[in-house]
C-alpha cells in the first residue's frame, strides 16, 4: 500500500490534523508487555523518584511511536515513513490516577524533496512542554 496523499497537492506549511494521545500506568503496563522494556521508572513510583525523575515516565520510544502515528495516519500508510528521528529533550511524566498524562502533537510539511518526498517535522508536547526535538519524517508521497 502507498501513501494516499498526493506530492503535487502538498505546499511548504501544510499542517497536518492534530492528534492528542491520553497516557496513563496502565498504557506503560501495557506497552512495557509488548517491547519487553520492564525497567522500574516506568511502572514504580518510589523508583522514579529515588532516581531524579518527577514521577514514573512514560517509555520514550512510546512516545516516540505516538507521535508519528500523526504522520501515518495523514500519509495513509506507516510504510509510507522512510526516515524518523527524534531527540529526547524532557520526560512524559504519568501521575497515578484518572487523567494521567497528555502528549499534544502537530506537525507540518517543512521541505519537498526529491523523488516525491516531503520533510514533515513535528512538534511534541506534554504539560506545556516540548518532549521530543528535532522530531522529524520523511514521507514518499504518491
Amino acid at each position: 500500500m502507498a501513501a494516499t496523499v498526493a506530492y503535487d497537492e502538498v505546499e511548504i506549511g501544510t499542517e497536518l490534523p492534530p492528534r492528542s494521545f491520553p497516557v496513563q500506568r496502565s498504557t506503560l503496563v501495557q506497552y512495557a508487555g509488548a517491547s519487553g522494556d520492564f525497567n522500574p521508572i516506568h511502572w514504580n513510583e518510589r523508583f522514579a523518584t529515588e532516581v531524579g525523575l518527577p514521577n514514573v515516565i512514560a517509555h520514550g520510544m512510546f512516545t516516540m511511536a505516538s507521535a508519528i502515528r500523526v504522520v501515518t495516519d495523514w500519509a495513509g500508510d506507516p510504510g509510507a515513513v522512510t526516515e524518523y528521528g527524534v531527540r529526547f529533550t524532557r520526560p512524559v511524566p504519568v501521575p497515578n490516577d484518572d487523567e494521567g498524562a497528555l502528549i499534544e502533537v502537530t506537525a507540518k510539511v517543512a521541505q519537498k524533496l526529491d523523488d516525491r518526498k516531503v520533510r514533515v517535522d513535528l512538534l511534541v508536547m506534554s504539560s506545556g512542554q516540548k518532549v521530543l526535538g528535532m522530531s522529524r519524517a520523511v514521507v514518499q508521497l504518491v
